[in-house]
C-alpha cells in the first residue's frame, strides 16, 4: 500500500519523511506579564509596583554569591539603623533588587526575615512597609532589655574571673572606634558585639539570643520621634565600655554595678 498524504500505511498519522511547516514556539503567559510588567515599571508575576518610591541609594559596593541573601539582610538592617529606610515607606523588592544588582528574590527572603522580627510588615501587591514605632514602644523595649541583661551582668561581674574581662577589650575599643566614625549603623553592630561577648560568658544560648533581638529592635528609628543620637551620645556610650571593663578587670565590684545601672538607664 502506498505511503502519502494520508499517512503511514494509511493510518492518517502523518508520515515523519512529509513534514509540514513547523509552528514556532510560542511564548509563556509569564513571559509576557513580566515583559509587560518590565514596560510599565510593575512586576506583574508578584504584582509589585516599581516606580513612585522613595529613592533608596545603592550599596558602596556590589554584593557577591554566596550568601548573598545573608548580605542583603545585613545590608537592609544597616539601612534601618542609618535611617536610610524610612517608617512607614513602602519598599517593593523588584526595585530594592534593582538599586541592589541583585534579583527580586533574595531581597523578598530578606525581608520576610523582617517582617518576622517586626521591622517591616507585609502590604500584599506592594512590597513591605516600614514599621512607624513610637516613644513608648521604644522605652518598653529598653526597659525589659535592662531587666534581663543588668541582672546578669552583675552577676558575671562577681562570678567571672578578672582576667577573662581583658579578653573583651579589643570588642570595646572597637565600639569606640564606630563611634568615632560618627556612622549610626557601623556603631549599632559594633555595640551588639560588645554585648553579645558579654552575655555569652553567661553560657546561656537563649539568653543571648534574646537580648540581641531586643537590642537590635531598639536600634530601629522613629517615626517623628527625636533626633537620632548624634557622635558625641556615641562616643560617650563607647566609653562606658572600657570603663565597664577596667572597673571589672580590677575587681571593682561597686564601680562596676554604678556603671552597669548609669550604661542601661541611658539605653536606647
Amino acid at each position: 500500500m502506498k505511503q502519502g498524504a494520508q499517512g503511514s500505511a494509511g493510518t492518517g498519522i502523518p508520515d515523519p519523511r512529509t513534514r509540514g511547516t513547523r509552528v514556532p514556539p510560542q511564548p509563556r503567559a509569564a513571559d509576557v506579564d513580566r515583559d509587560r510588567g518590565r514596560a510599565d515599571g510593575t512586576d506583574a508575576v508578584r504584582g509589585e509596583h516599581t516606580h513612585s518610591e522613595t529613592p533608596f541609594p545603592r550599596p558602596r559596593q556590589t554584593l557577591q554569591r554566596p550568601s548573598v541573601r545573608g548580605q542583603i539582610l545585613d545590608a537592609l538592617r544597616a539601612a534601618l539603623v542609618g535611617g536610610e529606610l524610612t517608617p512607614g515607606e513602602v519598599y517593593s523588592a523588584p526595585a530594592l533588587g534593582d538599586r541592589f544588582g541583585v534579583s527580586a528574590t533574595p531581597v523578598r527572603e530578606a525581608m520576610q526575615q523582617l517582617a518576622t522580627e517586626g521591622a517591616v510588615e507585609v502590604v500584599p501587591n506592594r512590597g513591605f512597609r516600614v514599621v512607624e514605632r513610637g516613644a513608648r514602644e521604644l522605652a518598653e523595649l529598653a526597659e525589659i532589655r535592662a531587666l534581663i541583661e543588668v541582672p546578669v551582668m552583675l552577676r558575671l561581674a562577681r562570678t567571672v574571673p578578672t582576667a577573662r574581662w581583658a579578653d573583651l577589650r579589643p570588642l570595646a575599643e572597637g565600639t569606640v572606634r564606630a563611634a568615632s566614625s560618627g556612622c549610626r549603623a557601623t556603631y549599632a553592630e559594633s555595640d551588639r558585639a560588645f554585648h553579645r561577648a558579654v552575655l555569652a560568658l553567661s553560657g546561656n544560648e537563649q539568653l543571648v539570643h534574646l537580648a540581641e533581638d531586643l537590642h537590635r529592635r531598639t536600634q530601629w528609628p522613629l517615626a517623628g520621634g527625636p533626633v537620632p543620637r548624634g557622635r558625641a551620645d556615641l562616643v560617650a556610650d563607647a566609653a562606658e565600655h572600657l570603663a565597664l571593663l577596667e572597673a571589672l578587670g580590677a575587681g571593682e565590684w561597686d564601680v562596676a554595678q554604678s556603671l552597669v545601672r548609669e550604661h542601661f538607664a541611658g539605653v536606647e
